[in-house]
């Protein structure tokens, strides 16, 4: 089964956020809690933990803006 990795809402205000680093490359093994990417907003960057184990696909690219809510990785 796997697990969807999209961009969380991390404001009240926030719609977009840009994926600034994968700290991960694709099809590397994850650990649940492992930093997996940075999202920077207007306002902040913050690091982002990878929300399950296992293999990720990445479909997100750095340096992309992308809405809150959107599909940016998978993992298996």
């Amino acid at each position: 089964m796997s697990v969807e990795v999209r961009i969380p809402k991390l404001g009240m205000s926030m719609e977009t956020a840009t994926v600034s680093e994968w700290h991960v490359k694709n099809g590397d093994q994850v650990t649940k809690g492992a930093p997996l990417y940075s999202v920077e907003t207007d306002k902040t960057t913050t690091e982002v933990e990878a929300p399950a184990d296992g293999q990720v696909e990445i479909i997100g690219e750095p340096d992309t803006e992308y809405e809150v809510g959107a599909l940016i990785a998978r993992i298996t």
